[in-house]
This record gives C-alpha cells, sequence and structure tokens, in this order.
C-alpha cells in the first residue's frame, strides 16, 4: 500500500502537481491521508496521560493510534508539503504528533537502542516554494532524520521546486524540471 500524506490546500497546488506525477508512476493501492480534513487532538496533559496510558498497557488497537498504524503498515510513502513561511504546513507537525507512537512507528531494544518499525522502504517528500528554499533542514532535514533515525526509512527522496513566484521566474521551466527529477526517481 502506498501512504499518500497530503498536506496541499489550494485548488491549484503546483506541489499536488508533482505528487500527482510521482503517484502515477508508483504501482500498488494509494490510499490518501488529507491533512486538510483530518480533526488533530489538542495536545494538552489529559491527551498526553490517556495516550501513555495506552501506550504502558500496550493498547496499540486503539482509535487514537489509527494513523500510526497506518502509517506503520505501509509500503512506500510519498508526503506533499508546499513550503509556506520556512517549512511544511503546521497540519504536517500535527500528523507528525500523531504517527510517533513508540511500540507503532519506533521502538527501543532492552539495550535501549531505538528501532524502527515501519514497513516502507522508501519515503518522498514533495514540495513547492514560491521564495527560495533557504534550508532543507527546515522542513525536508527533519522528516529525513525521523525517517532515517525513528522509523527505519533506508530510502528518502526529495523533489522540489523553489522561486515559482520570485519576479522574472519562469514557472513552467522550473515545474518541468522538478516533473524531470519526478520521472527519475526510483520505484
Amino acid at each position: 500500500m502506498i501512504l499518500f500524506v497530503n498536506a496541499c490546500v489550494r485548488d491549484n497546488s503546483r506541489t499536488m502537481m508533482l505528487a500527482r506525477r510521482l503517484l502515477g508512476r508508483l504501482s500498488g493501492d494509494v490510499e490518501q491521508v488529507d491533512l486538510a480534513g483530518l480533526i488533530f487532538p489538542v495536545t494538552d496533559q489529559a491527551f498526553l496521560q490517556r495516550r501513555d496510558r495506552l501506550i504502558a498497557e500496550g493498547r496499540f488497537d486503539s482509535p487514537e493510534f489509527a494513523e500510526a498504524r497506518r502509517f506503520a503498515c505501509a509500503d512506500t510513502i510519498v508526503i506533499a508539503a508546499p513550503y509556506y513561511d520556512l517549512s511544511f504546513p503546521a497540519s504536517l507537525k500535527q500528523y507528525i504528533e500523531m504517527i510517533n507512537v513508540i511500540g507503532i512507528t519506533f521502538g527501543y531494544t532492552s539495550e535501549g537502542e531505538r528501532i524502527g518499525l515501519c514497513r516502507a522502504k522508501r519515503l518522498y517528500y514533495l514540495t513547492t516554494a514560491g521564495g527560495m528554499i533557504e534550508s532543507d533542514e527546515y522542513g525536508f532535514g527533519y522528516l529525513r532524520a525521523l525517517a532515517s533515525g525513528f522509523y527505519d526509512i533506508k530510502e528518502i527522496f526529495q523533489v522540489k521546486a523553489e522561486g515559482l513566484d520570485l519576479y522574472g521566474a519562469d514557472t513552467d521551466a522550473v515545474m518541468r524540471n522538478a516533473m524531470r527529477e519526478a520521472d527519475m526517481l526510483p520505484v
């Protein structure tokens, strides 16, 4: 199963154009998580106490962990997230908080070594920016660190189209280059 995490909110999203291009090349059933329509819990003391209790009791089948289970079971993960305000949309951070569940997406050995529990071997991150992406560390780098360090996803790819709204930019050329890059990714 291909898990498509959609953080795009605009009707004519250029990030979504990149995602459709890549998804068209992948084979398998696609399950979409539309972050604009997902209801996120408030991370307050009561939420954290309940979550910690469920984890301690090993109740990973609880509805609170549905998104974490779906993420952990995916064979391939595609994340489409426009570059907003020096990073990705806040909904993607909220989603990450939902899926980071010890015992589902990652765990620890008895010696304290962290192990990834996700099935996916590849994660693709697609983004577009009206301006320039000053550093990949503000968005993609964070996800790359989680994917490789916590989830044990081995192959992590980024396709980005930046400078799309700068004065004098050849938007079509920038998007064509990004589409070609998406076409060249291993699938």
